[in-house]
């Protein structure tokens, strides 16, 4: 780690959530996808603006590199479970805030599957005063359901929602079940100038279902869950989309965490036919195949083109069953995963979002049929995908610019704010160590989610400090800030 990045991190006044009084940090690599530029550079912060942005060039340059201290905007999550209310035992809007805050994100955005759901004004409010309450300076945007309960039969009340602050409405957990349904969400959700948030499935396909449809899933003995269940509803989702713009040209849709080759290629068709669909894809969708279900432990992009067997060359490691890779929608075959870079790469993807799902032991510690869905992935999703920039599958800019300014986009004018690297307004950066590996335990999450299949393992850039709207949400124990 850099010497200089600790000791002006070290010099930052006060605690956590604080306005940053003064932070330097010079001889830095500077990523700034909003204006696509990268390269070294040097930051002033006083009290909590951006005061100054210069850029290094000739000798002032020599020796930084992006393997080093890293500076970017901060991270936007378009997908998260905070679980307040309901379900605090695995997660709250202050705990998830936090680990938030250890990952990098300065903006989170919570889906509703809470209990109660947030398909009213009221609990939309109280999600927002919890958020208020904590003391974190992370933005929280809040989705209101799609349908009255999440139960897929009536529209919730998406005006009351809007005029409530929703940055948008989602049945996550659960597919908007009806073609009907989502057509008038999509209708009602355009006036707005929102968009709808699929989590594309048809549930006729996977009642059951435990690990994607194939070799692995087979020999474990696990049912099926095929490719075919997600690819229907992104189609169903994209025909509806293009008869609803007919009649209400502000329609959105966003498909959030893809998650097979069919799908993304859907979508790709989609956007060079001008339809207005956006999607995400999930780190571990990204990064992590079926065969760890196996006990593989080699990133997707290590096997080799094609090759399904987990146990070739004896890759499998580590204990099969293992229930923090039991995941909604599952884990699939790593040229699945390869297919979900191609489109992170080629633009047809817009953002990285974790989908970060945290569980109590009581959720996971069961047999693997009978285990939640979700893997904790806030606090990992910036190592994973480095690791994708380390092995040459992304360059660093776009591995960033899926962490912000993909993010806003989807998100629009409900963000509030503009994402860059850019003199004049509040910081919101986070500063991490591309080269600093850290070990993922359960001591290391701040989340009260411990189910994380990375456990044990040591992923690069460790963040150094995470800067929401000029105040402090995260320094690094040993740079020795006070929390």
């Amino acid at each position: 780690m850099a010497d200089r990045a600790r000791s002006t991190a070290a010099a930052i006044p006060g605690g956590l959530g604080q306005l940053v009084a003064e932070l330097e940090i010079s001889r830095a690599w500077l990523v700034d996808p909003a204006a696509g530029r990268e390269g070294p550079g040097e930051i002033v912060v006083r009290d909590g603006v951006l005061e100054a942005i210069t850029w290094l060039e000739g000798d002032e340059a020599a020796g930084i590199t992006p393997a080093g201290v890293i500076v970017a905007p901060g991270f936007i999550d378009l997908h998260a479970h905070f679980r307040e209310p309901g379900f605090e035992d695995a997660e709250t809007v202050a705990t998830g805030s936090a680990a938030a805050a250890h990952g990098g994100f300065t903006t989170v955005c919570l889906m509703p599957n809470t209990s109660p759901p947030i398909d009213n004004a009221g609990t939309l409010g109280a999600v927002r005063a919890a958020a208020a309450a904590s003391g974190s300076p992370i933005a929280i945007l809040v989705y209101g359901t799609v349908s009255a309960g999440r139960a897929g039969e009536a529209l919730a009340a998406l005006g009351e929602l809007a005029d409530a602050g929703a940055a948008g409405f989602s049945d996550d957990g659960a597919p908007v079940r009806s073609a009907e349904v989502m057509r008038n969400a999509l209708l009602y959700a355009g006036m707005f100038g929102l968009p709808v948030i699929d989590h594309p499935e048809d549930p006729g396909l996977t009642v059951g279902a435990e690990a994607h449809e194939g070799l692995v899933a087979t020999i474990l003995g696990l049912k099926g869950w095929p490719s075919a269940a997600e690819e229907a509803a992104v189609a169903r989702d994209i025909a509806i989309l293009a008869d609803v713009l007919l009649s209400e040209p502000r329609a959105r849709l966003h498909l959030t965490h893809l998650s097979v080759a069919g799908s993304i290629e859907l979508v790709r068709r989609a956007r060079l036919a001008g339809l207005p669909v956006t999607c995400d894809v999930t780190p571990h969708h990204m990064a992590l195949s079926d065969e760890w279900l196996a006990g593989a432990r080699g990133f997707a992009w290590e096997s080799a083109a094609g090759a399904t067997d987990p146990w070739r060359g004896g890759s499998a490691t580590a204990r099969a069953y293992d229930t923090s890779l039991k995941v909604n929608p599952p884990l699939r075959r790593p040229a699945d995963a390869a297919a979900c870079l191609a489109g992170l790469l080629d633009g047809t993807v817009d953002a990285i979002a974790t989908d970060h799902a945290p569980h109590t032991a009581v959720g996971k510690d069961v047999e693997f049929g009978l285990a939640a869905n979700g893997i904790s992935g806030i606090e990992t999703a910036l190592g994973l995908a480095l690791e994708a920039v380390v092995a040459g599958r992304l360059p660093l800019i776009r591995a960033i610019e899926l962490l912000t300014t993909g993010p806003a986009r989807v998100l629009g004018a409900r963000l509030g704010r503009p994402v860059g690297l850019a003199e004049g307004g509040p910081a919101d950066l986070v500063v991490f160590d591309a080269a600093d590996r850290w070990r993922i335990d359960e001591a290391s999450l701040r989340s009260r989610g411990k189910n994380s299949p990375l456990l044990g393992r040591d992923l690069p850039g460790r963040v150094l400090a995470t800067i929401a709207a000029g105040r402090l949400a995260w320094a690094d124990p040993e740079l020795g800030a006070q929390e």
